[in-house]
């Protein structure tokens, strides 16, 4: 069986329309039983390095950055910085869940909204919108997942300002949550956005689908990555859908310290192979052990988008066994 690909002249744009290039017998699949790839911590790659520091971090980091913010500073980001391409060029790459932390800016007496990761991004969520926008408008037959995280702790106003900025910028795209999303219902209303919120306000709106889980393994450690990945695998998929492995690695503050003139790329770049590996094993459909959503750090570093792309082969062949 061929691989799943598109003709580009930019190697990260192969994968830019690969939905709509999905066989026809796959178009009636629910999007929760095909293989999506996936960014985390999408918008980290516009962080502010100037911008006040997230309030989740450890105090220690904070104590440094008040002492010696120029060095403080450039430690975080090295370390909160997971992606380096646009959201446009991770669309472009096929990646079609994002993961996006968004969170108020203390500094900020409006209710305008930004993203976050140990600093607050410089673009806001409405600016990272109208982009994602823009792009939907010029590849109508594309989905993509867009997953508010880190809600729960909003204001009823913040809240408010983000639900209607969704509205607003994405109207008619956005799937209502009674609908099972395939490809063929999607096209035919005109669905580009499947739209997940973490908090319980999303109950009372057709087009917030509830939060979607997120398998975090938090380890420095690939073994120990894929040794939790593949034990939640054996407990089966999460009721109620779409779910998301979670393929990144995480250090903590003792991590750091220990490795001050590392980075998160210099930690992940070096056990790609083996996350590619593991994708490699992995099969999408409806069974327990099947995956959905795999997500990622560093998108275009390596070939996990292709790789989280062509697992969709196997259902192919599932739909078209070979004669005996």
């Amino acid at each position: 069986m061929e691989p799943l690909k598109n003709k580009s002249n930019n190697p990260l744009d192969e994968n830019k329309q690969w939905m709509s290039r999905l066989p026809e017998n796959l178009w009636d699949i629910p999007l929760y039983n095909i293989s999506i790839p996936g960014s985390h911590d999408s918008m980290s790659y516009c962080l502010d390095k100037t911008s006040p520091l997230e309030p989740e971090l450890p105090v220690l980091l904070s104590v440094l950055d008040k002492f010696v913010p120029c060095f403080a500073r450039a430690i975080i980001l090295r370390w909160a910085k997971t992606q380096a391409l646009s959201v446009t060029q991770q669309l472009n790459a096929g990646v079609r869940y994002l993961d996006l932390r968004i969170a108020h800016r203390p500094d900020d007496p409006s209710p305008v909204l930004y993203f976050a990761h140990g600093l607050f991004t410089h673009i806001t969520v409405k600016e990272a919108f109208l982009e994602i926008l823009a792009w939907l408008l010029a590849n109508p037959t594309e989905v993509v997942m867009l997953a508010c995280r880190r809600v729960q702790d909003f204001t009823p106003e913040h809240h408010l300002h983000l639900i209607s900025s969704l509205h607003s910028v994405f109207g008619p795209k956005l799937c209502p949550k009674h609908e099972t999303p395939t490809l063929r219902v999607m096209w035919k209303m005109g669905y580009q956005v499947i739209l997940s919120y973490d908090d319980v306000i999303a109950q009372f709106y057709d087009f917030l689908w509830p939060s979607v889980p997120y398998w975090w393994a938090n380890t420095t450690s690939v073994n120990k990555l894929i040794h939790y990945l593949e034990e939640r695998k054996q407990e089966g998929r999460p009721a109620g859908g779409f779910f998301v492995a979670g393929l990144n690695l995480t250090e903590d503050f003792w991590y750091i310290v220990t490795h001050l003139f590392g980075s998160m790329k210099k930690m992940t770049i070096p056990k790609l192979p083996v996350m590619y590996l593991w994708v490699q094993t992995q099969h999408p459909g409806k069974s327990g052990d099947a995956t959905n959503i795999i997500a990622e750090d560093l998108i275009g570093s390596d070939r996990f988008v292709s790789a989280v792309i062509n697992l969709n082969s196997k259902l192919i062949l599932e739909k078209n066994p070979s004669p005996h």
